[in-house]
């Protein structure tokens, strides 16, 4: 073999390698666009390209699967629902403490459920992975939290997060992550 035979052959490897790499990175962002949904996007906004989202959504899968992210029984699936309506029942007379109680309510049941409870930034891109949908339901109410700690929030701002609790609430009561689907834009 001459040389030019060995450089075309080894162009060809490195052509053919690098369609290989491509076609994975394609389709790495594909699978991660379609597991993650708005979050993906929420993502390559907040870090700027999407290597680097992707990057940061990888290490979250595996981050949480580091974690025991269990089903609720029976018992303390029924308990938390009735927490839950004893809660919303309480809106009408104090909006502020339910939007409080239905904070540390949510808590509760991530806690119970085996999500760390480090601080929000934490908690949220942990839930991401199980609960694309509904993950931005949480960061709007816990955004109208701290606006209702500092007294600027209005009845309705309250009630947006307590709809924004419900949809991450009633998920987070299911089995299997991501199975009710809810997803409501405050």
């Amino acid at each position: 073999m001459d040389t030019t035979a060995l450089i075309a052959i080894g162009i060809a490897i490195v052509a053919i390698a690098l369609v290989a790499w491509f076609w994975w990175e394609t389709r790495n962002r594909h699978m991660l666009r379609k597991k993650f949904g708005p979050e993906y996007d929420r993502a390559v906004r907040d870090l700027g390209t999407e290597t680097k989202a992707a990057s940061a959504l990888t290490k979250r899968q595996q981050r949480i699967r580091k974690y025991t992210i269990r089903a609720l029984s029976n018992r303390e699936r029924q308990d938390f629902a009735v927490k839950w309506r004893d809660t919303q029942a309480r809106f009408v007379d104090d909006p502020r403490a339910a939007t409080r109680d239905a904070d540390r309510l949510v808590c509760r049941l991530m806690e119970t459920r085996g999500y760390p409870m480090s601080d929000f930034d934490q908690r949220a891109e942990d839930l991401s992975v199980d609960h694309p949908h509904v993950v931005q339901n949480y960061r709007a109410a816990h955004g109208i939290a701290l606006t209702e700690a500092s007294g600027k929030a209005t009845t309705e701002d309250l009630r947006r997060a307590l709809v924004c609790y419900r949809a991450l609430f009633d998920e987070l009561l299911e089995d299997r992550p991501g199975t009710t689907g809810h997803e409501v834009h405050a």
